[in-house]
């Protein structure tokens, strides 16, 4: 499963308003090769499932990833922060063995 905090959905919903998107579209959480730890995180919004999708639904938030990507995110979820460290989106992943000191890529 993926998850999603409250103020994480509450941002999903507002960049969702701000970019005219419908209720039928999703958030596609997907990992690609990158970064200085190997791995990098890709999110979007998207409204087409695919056939090998893992769909998950999480405080009313649709969250869909590919089966390869799966296997890296599984038990993750979708944060947002507001800190001095940075505003935005971040990933918490329990299965991530380092990551580099921006927080944009990982390893397992």
């Amino acid at each position: 499963m993926i998850f999603i905090s409250e103020e994480a959905k509450k941002q999903v919903k507002k960049l969702k308003e701000e970019a005219g998107v419908g209720e039928d579209y999703f958030i596609r959480v997907s990992v690609v090769g990158g970064g200085c730890s190997g791995l990098t995180y890709k999110m979007d919004f998207d409204n087409e499932s695919k056939p090998n999708d893992q769909v998950f639904e999480d405080k009313g938030e649709k969250l869909v990833t590919d089966l390869r990507s799966f296997l890296y995110v599984c038990g993750t979820t979708l944060e947002f922060s507001r800190g001095l460290d940075g505003k935005g989106f971040y990933f918490s992943n329990p299965n991530a063995s380092r990551s580099c000191g921006c927080g944009e890529s990982f390893a397992v």
